[in-house]
């Protein structure tokens, strides 16, 4: 299937367990499963509205390993936008996103400061178990010149709003999510899409 030049692609990077997968579901399904399942890569479709038009939200679901740099670096050339996760209560998940953040300045290059990129610390919620201060992280954010926000994949906690704040950092377009009188996301072409992988 060709490329659909109206897809604006999103990537979410983060080390292993920190909520991507959870985030991500939240959003486009409004669900949140308790158990940690791995992902290689996933991506999920929804409609937006684009320059006032109709177009494609994708959103890749990236892994958390380190095993798949080739896929890590397809994925930073084909994003529009990026969302870099950790977990407030894991301060190496903080800095597992350095390697990957140096990664997406090399490619991306004299471009990134029109790029909307947002560090995000999930499970805000744990305070109890919380080892990245508030101010730490926007400390990080402010170093690379990029948005921060908190949020909590399992109470919902700026999730909308996460998604929301990154597509009206895009100045290349007016992008926006397309809400119904509700408040919910209209999802009616919400599909996930399994990437095929072969061994080259």
């Amino acid at each position: 299937m060709p490329e659909q030049s109206n897809d604006y692609r999103v990537v979410v990077f983060g080390a292993g367990g920190v909520g991507k997968s959870s985030l991500v579901l939240r959003f486009v399904k409004g669900t949140f499963r308790e158990s940690y399942i791995p992902t290689i890569e996933d991506t999920y479709r929804q409609v937006i509205s684009c320059n006032k038009n109709i177009c494609t939200l994708q959103i890749t679901d990236t892994t958390g390993s380190h095993q798949f740099p080739a896929m890590q670096r397809l994925s930073i050339s084909k994003g529009h936008a990026f969302i870099l996760v950790y977990s407030c209560t894991s301060k190496q998940s903080l800095e597992e996103l350095r390697p990957i953040w140096e990664v997406i300045k090399e490619m991306k290059g004299a471009e990134l400061p029109n790029i909307p990129v947002m560090l995000v610390g999930n499970k805000c919620d744990e305070t109890e178990n919380r080892e990245v201060a508030v101010t730490e992280g926007e400390a990080e954010s402010k170093g690379w010149g990029c948005n921060f926000m908190e949020t909590s994949a399992k109470t919902n906690h700026n999730v909308k709003e996460l998604f929301q704040e990154l597509l009206n950092m895009e100045k290349n377009r007016n992008i926006s999510l397309q809400f119904d009188s509700k408040g919910k996301s209209q999802l009616k072409g919400t599909k996930k899409i399994r990437e095929k992988c072969s061994l080259m």
